[in-house]
């Protein structure tokens, strides 16, 4: 049965695909008047793009908005209608950062960017595909913030896809991503096809139910759910465990490519183990076309705690396949800060990171799952107390081991070449949702 998406209702980001380059903002508001906030909905709704010919915008920038639950709680007179959200969503990523790892350096007491604990309200997410039509959707931002003193600005922070195309660690982004039922076009070799209540609610979901909430529909359908992650990346820490754990760059390559399951130019392991291959990566029929039950059960080419296998263990769980596909996610990912100098290993002291934009209708049963239990425990794949050895937590364990002859590897010392500086899940409405939050 082919589903029909209501594509003119759902925003833009949903179902775009990221701009490359990329140039972006995320603009943090707090709501003292919610009249000034629903006067803002009315003058930008008109402004926001949807995901109609999403695979052929008229233009390749964009406006979204989104909500945290603070937010949502004050444009929203009775109280009981937002109760009927995800607790995830109603407790905030911070009240959660125990179970999802964000501890020590990762605790909420160091974040900088704005969350629903301390004033985030409402978001403003631009895209766009150069810095002028950036600058443009920015601009219609800030006119239809003209005399609403009821809405401030909180923060900013630019996103930009570094010189080199990569994100800080060197590695190529956004290879992989779900095929979404209804989304149009045709899904690439090696893609998942997932039901659409999975990242849109209002449709069916991979447990034959239909995605919804328990609060009027006019606000929920078309909408989902997005967890805002900033991570500070340290990437001189990175460059030095490399340099350390390895004779030279040759070994270092290899290294950090068994760490993520792919080379950094983007190409799998499952396909070329042995050495990087440039035409691979660049081959979007042939680079994500790899399964691991049959052809890799043990991990020997792509090992089963890299970064890539834990966030999407495709068939790998060979009993637990129904499971893989309940946990699946969007995720866009942004850099933000200066490159560190080519071949330096010493701290600048320069914030620099990746922005994590991760869509998913369920944000228990999806992210926070793949965050607390794929990400942050082994148990799943007998990895123990080890974590994802690129993003991961390092409390309980700083070793990654991948299978090797004649031996196993195991290198030790891992730091910790993430922190996280702020997250938050929001509430994406569709369209017909922010008029009807205009209109309350």
């Amino acid at each position: 049965m082919t589903v029909a998406l209501e594509l003119h209702d759902i925003q833009g980001t949903v179902l775009r695909n990221r701009p490359m380059p990329y140039f972006g903002s995320y603009l943090v508001f707090r709501i003292h008047d919610p009249a000034h906030a629903r006067e803002l909905l009315r003058r930008l709704v008109p402004r926001i793009a949807s995901a109609a010919d999403w695979d052929n915008p008229p233009e390749d920038a964009w406006i979204n908005i989104v909500f945290s639950y603070s937010g949502l709680a004050k444009m929203v007179p009775d109280a009981s209608i937002v109760a009927g959200f995800p607790p995830e969503f109603r407790q905030g990523m911070a009240a959660r950062s125990a179970y999802l790892g964000d501890v020590g350096n990762s605790s909420p007491d160091n974040w900088d960017l704005p969350h629903a604990g301390n004033g985030f309200d409402v978001g403003l997410l631009v895209m766009a595909g150069s810095i002028e039509l950036k600058d443009e959707k920015l601009a219609i931002g800030h006119a239809a913030l003209a005399g609403l003193a009821g809405v401030e600005l909180l923060a900013r922070l630019d996103v930009a896809v570094p010189s080199t195309l990569r994100e800080h660690f060197g590695y190529a982004d956004g290879i992989s991503r779900p095929f979404i039922e209804g989304q149009g076009g045709e899904p690439l070799p090696g893609q998942d096809i997932l039901k659409s209540g999975e990242f849109v609610l209002g449709y069916e979901n991979e447990l034959g139910a239909r995605a919804s909430l328990d609060a009027p529909e006019e606000l929920w359908r078309n909408g989902t759910f997005i967890a805002i992650r900033k991570l500070r990346q340290d990437v001189a820490a990175f460059r030095r465990f490399l340099k350390d754990s390895a004779p030279d760059t040759k070994g270092q390559e290899f290294l950090a490519a068994k760490m993520m399951g792919r080379w950094r130019s983007g190409a799998p392991l499952a396909l070329s183990p042995d050495s990087d291959d440039a035409a691979l990566a660049m081959d979007p029929v042939r680079n994500n076309d790899f399964r691991y039950a049959d052809d890799d059960p043990d991990g020997k080419l792509t090992p089963a705690g890299s970064h890539i296998r834990r966030i999407n263990p495709r068939d790998a769980l060979r009993n637990s396949l129904t499971q893989t596909r309940l946990h699946r996610v969007m995720r866009r990912g942004f850099s933000y800060g200066p490159e560190l100098e080519e071949g330096s290993t010493d701290d600048d002291g320069v914030d620099r990171g990746i922005v994590l934009a991760i869509i998913n209708a369920d944000p228990g049963r999806q992210f926070e799952f793949v965050q607390a239990q794929w990400i942050n425990d082994g148990d799943f794949i007998s990895q123990g107390d080890r974590s994802d050895p690129i993003v991961g937590r390092r409390d309980r364990a700083d070793d990654y081991q991948y299978p090797a002859c004649p031996v196993r590897k195991r290198v030790g010392g891992l730091k910790e070449f993430t922190v996280t500086r702020g997250g938050e899940h929001v509430f994406l409405p569709g369209l017909g949702g922010l008029r009807w939050l205009s209109n309350q």
